[in-house]
């Protein structure tokens, strides 16, 4: 008997972690892999113009208890931020599989490398709308009216760059309606001045999206994409770009001059305009290898300092 219990315990012993140790990295793994297909991270770059959009609206307008937006409100602006936007990154890769097949630079990623499947990334979006439509409604009614209209432009925007050189600013329009949204969020109805913060969003992103497409010219044109710096060649698109961010600090002075806010929002539009013209010096036309410091690092930054200076800006705002 004690043979056959010293026999006994070593096959049943290691059996019992074994099975927790496998799933939990594996899930991790799966998280990891969702996230970097829906790129997160980039929430950073319309998030805290969203927020800066629910900051004003309930300082204007004094609907909020003391001027300020009420933690649920945040919460769910966030929320619908976040789903609104990973099911427009999905439904936008699965849209463009056969291209990231095709290209070197994107091959890798989650769809056409087999780590996720097709069928997985329509659910995924199915469930981001259904969060979505979920945050509309807890906002309030005219929220969830307009959800539809939100989630169409921001689906349509995949399809672009089939048709027109001008998909940067779809994107950046997809992108620039998120203040607005907040706005409604807030106080149910919108105000005019928030449409220049709409366009200078849209302007904003436009620009730093020509930057990214300057580093698949050669696909584009193997794949017939359409893009400005096919168009128009990787030296005239910088330039574009730049005069796209310098309509983007125009249209935020504009914005801070007819809410005449306190001087922390001049101070964010200084420093708006600083990041943006380092983030410029960064490419050149024969020199793309800073690119992803220009496109990931500097973008948020820019929308980070945005937000602390006008939050700081409407904390002190005599309305």
């Amino acid at each position: 008997m004690p043979d056959a219990a010293m026999h006994a315990m070593p096959s049943k012993m290691p059996q019992t972690p074994i099975a927790p140790q496998q799933s939990q990295p594996r899930t991790a793994g799966r998280i990891r892999t969702v996230l970097e297909m829906i790129k997160f991270e980039h929430s950073i770059f319309a998030l805290p113009f969203a927020l800066t959009g629910a900051l004003l609206a309930a300082r204007a307008t004094h609907q909020q208890p003391h001027g300020w937006p009420s933690p649920a409100q945040i919460f769910w602006i966030v929320v619908a931020m976040v789903a609104a936007r990973s099911a427009a990154m999905t439904v936008n890769r699965i849209v463009d599989l056969r291209y990231d097949r095709e290209n070197p630079r994107t091959r890798q990623r989650a769809l056409p490398a087999g780590s996720l499947t097709v069928q997985f990334a329509w659910l995924f979006t199915l469930a981001a709308v259904a969060i979505f439509f979920v945050a509309a409604w807890r906002l309030n009614p005219l929220a969830l009216l307009l959800a539809p209209v939100a989630m169409a432009i921001l689906l349509f925007y995949s399809f672009t760059k089939r048709f027109t050189n001008w998909s940067h600013l779809f994107l950046g329009f997809a992108l620039g309606i998120a203040p607005a949204a907040a706005w409604i969020a807030i106080t149910g109805h919108l105000d005019w001045r928030m449409l220049i913060l709409c366009a200078a969003v849209t302007l904003w992103v436009g620009g730093f999206d020509v930057l990214y497409a300057c580093q698949d010219v050669d696909y584009d044109q193997r794949a017939g994409l359409f893009s400005v710096p096919k168009r128009f060649g990787i030296a005239n698109a910088l330039l574009i770009a730049r005069a796209l961010h310098v309509g983007t600090v125009a249209l935020l002075c504009w914005l801070a001059a007819s809410f005449a806010l306190p001087w922390p929002a001049w101070l964010g539009v200084a420093l708006v305009a600083v990041l943006l013209t380092y983030e410029h010096s960064l490419v050149k036309a024969n020199d793309l290898s800073k690119l992803d410091a220009a496109f990931f690092a500097m973008n948020g930054y820019i929308s980070i300092t945005f937000l602390l200076c006008w939050g700081a800006a409407a904390a002190v705002w005599k309305v």
